[in-house]
């Protein structure tokens, strides 16, 4: 008898592999319905490639079979957001977070798809936007008790661009929100709507910038006819604010200036005045110098006088004094006065010595000393700044005419050297862009002699490199130190912030 059926008890455990039938010979229709279950199935035995189209239906899958954490799609899976067609998780519109209150010191690293009222009703703020945001993704932002006026919230790109710029920004009007919506790494996050926000709901950040502002140095005093000499011409105003640096005439260091982006600030360039010829009435003393200065929307200008021009003898006397300035000029015979300095900017020249012609005429005062604390008829000195990266010495004054047969010196900083008793000689110029004092004259053997010209100014800003925007008149010297931008203005122009 032919065998037809094997019972399945007449078949050992696993003795039928998946290679011992033949594809097509088991369908469907011979598998009764639940006897093929889960626990039946080796790992992995049913692959994609496996299952026909279309062969798994809703209807086929139970309720709650499919969770959050079977999706491969990316992003924040929570009740807050859906999955987008790039196989993305995106916030369902702005997820509202309870008030920041701003401390001056905790700063609110923000998280996409999320809104943040902000109260800095008693410190400014700083928001840190996300450091790897996608394409759509927003930030909302609102001044919670109308105090953004007052202070500030500053947003923080946090490596990447807003507006197509890396600099911090700011929302500083009263009752201003602003939504920021990224958009790639060119522009960055772009404000796609604001309230009260004027032409823009973002500005960018003022930034701090140190200065050093030197006047013109005043002119030396002239000499004429026999045994006559000119007092030195002091140096230019000195007002800096770098680091623990002082100004001049003993003063401590200044505030640095606070300036706003996109506003032009003015840079001005004292030239040094011209030395005194001979002695005649008015005529024989030096010049002033002319000052230098900066200004510009939102500062207060910062202006430094030019130093005193150098004394010199005259009849009727007082005609030819010494002249107050940054730093006073030196006096001489008949003129016997010497310059005053002005506060916090220079000190005061040196006195005549003597009651002849022939003798002593004063030093001009320096940024550092005042005339003749060296000795009799030298220029007092200077001082030294190291806000371009490197010790410099500047605001010397001019040294007098002396009888004896040393030169009197020029202070350090460019002042200009004075002429001994055994010399007819001009007096010598300061140096230029140091607002040195020229030196003062003598005649010995008659003749008409011309004091030393006080040499210019200069105007120095350094500033952040990241706050640096590059746009300037007049040709600076740019330089840079460190993280700093230096600016040197050898003469007039002009940066905007």
């Amino acid at each position: 008898m032919p065998l037809t059926k094997i019972n399945t008890s007449g078949i050992a455990d696993d003795a039928i592999t998946s290679a011992k039938i033949a594809s097509g010979v088991v369908s469907a229709s011979d598998v009764a319905d639940g006897t093929l279950t889960t626990d039946k199935l080796a790992d992995s035995a049913i692959t994609t490639a496996k299952i026909n189209d279309s062969a798994v239906t809703t209807a086929k899958i139970n309720d709650s079979a499919v969770t959050l954490a079977k999706l491969s799609a990316t992003g924040t899976k929570d009740a807050t957001t859906f999955l987008r067609g790039d196989n993305t998780f995106a916030a369902a519109g702005l997820a509202w977070q309870a008030v920041v209150v701003a401390d001056g010191s905790t700063q609110t690293t923000g998280v996409a798809g999320r809104g943040y009222f902000i109260n800095t009703t008693s410190a400014a703020h700083t928001f840190v936007l996300p450091s790897s945001p996608t394409i759509g993704d927003t930030i909302a932002l609102v001044d919670y008790a109308g105090t953004f006026d007052t202070n500030a919230l500053t947003i923080n790109p946090n490596g990447n661009k807003i507006e197509g710029g890396t600099l911090n920004m700011q929302l500083t009007g009263e009752r201003e929100g602003v939504i920021l919506t990224f958009t790639d790494a060119t522009q960055g996050w772009l404000a796609t709507s604001g309230i009260n926000e004027g032409t823009d709901a973002l500005s960018l950040v003022p930034y701090s910038v140190d200065f050093l502002v030197i006047a013109g140095g005043g002119g030396g005093g002239g000499s004429d006819t026999s045994v006559t000499r000119g007092g030195g011409g002091g140096a230019g105003g000195y007002r800096n604010s770098y680091s623990t640096e002082t100004s001049g005439g003993g003063g401590s260091s200044e505030t640095e200036l606070t300036l706003s982006p996109g506003n032009v600030y003015t840079v001005t360039v004292g030239a040094g005045g011209s030395g005194g010829s001979g002695y005649a009435n008015g005529t024989g003393k030096g010049t002033n110098g002319s000052n230098s200065s900066i200004s510009g929307t939102g500062i207060s200008t910062i202006t430094s006088t030019g130093g005193g021009g150098g004394a010199t003898y005259s009849s009727p006397i007082n005609n030819n004094q010494a002249g107050n300035g940054g730093s006073g000029g030196g006096a001489a015979q008949n003129n016997t006065t010497a310059g005053t300095g002005t506060a916090n900017q220079g000190f005061n020249g040196g006195g005549y010595s003597g009651s002849n012609p022939s003798d002593n005429a004063g030093g001009g005062g320096g940024a550092g000393e005042a005339g003749n604390t060296d000795a009799t008829s030298d220029g007092g000195d200077g001082l030294s700044s190291s806000i371009t990266g490197s010790a410099v010495s500047r605001g010397g004054g001019g040294g007098g005419s002396g009888n004896g047969i040393t030169t009197p010196n020029g202070g350090t900083g460019g002042g200009g050297s004075g002429v001994n008793a055994i010399a007819d000689g001009n007096g010598v110029s300061g140096t230029d862009n140091t607002g040195g004092g020229g030196g003062g004259s003598n005649t010995e053997s008659g003749g008409s002699r011309t004091g030393g010209s006080g040499g210019s100014g200069v105007v120095i800003l350094r500033m952040a490199t990241a706050n640096y925007s590059g746009t300037t008149t007049g040709s600076p010297t740019v330089s840079t130190d460190g993280s700093d931008t230096i600016l040197t203005f050898n003469a007039s122009g002009s940066y905007t912030a």
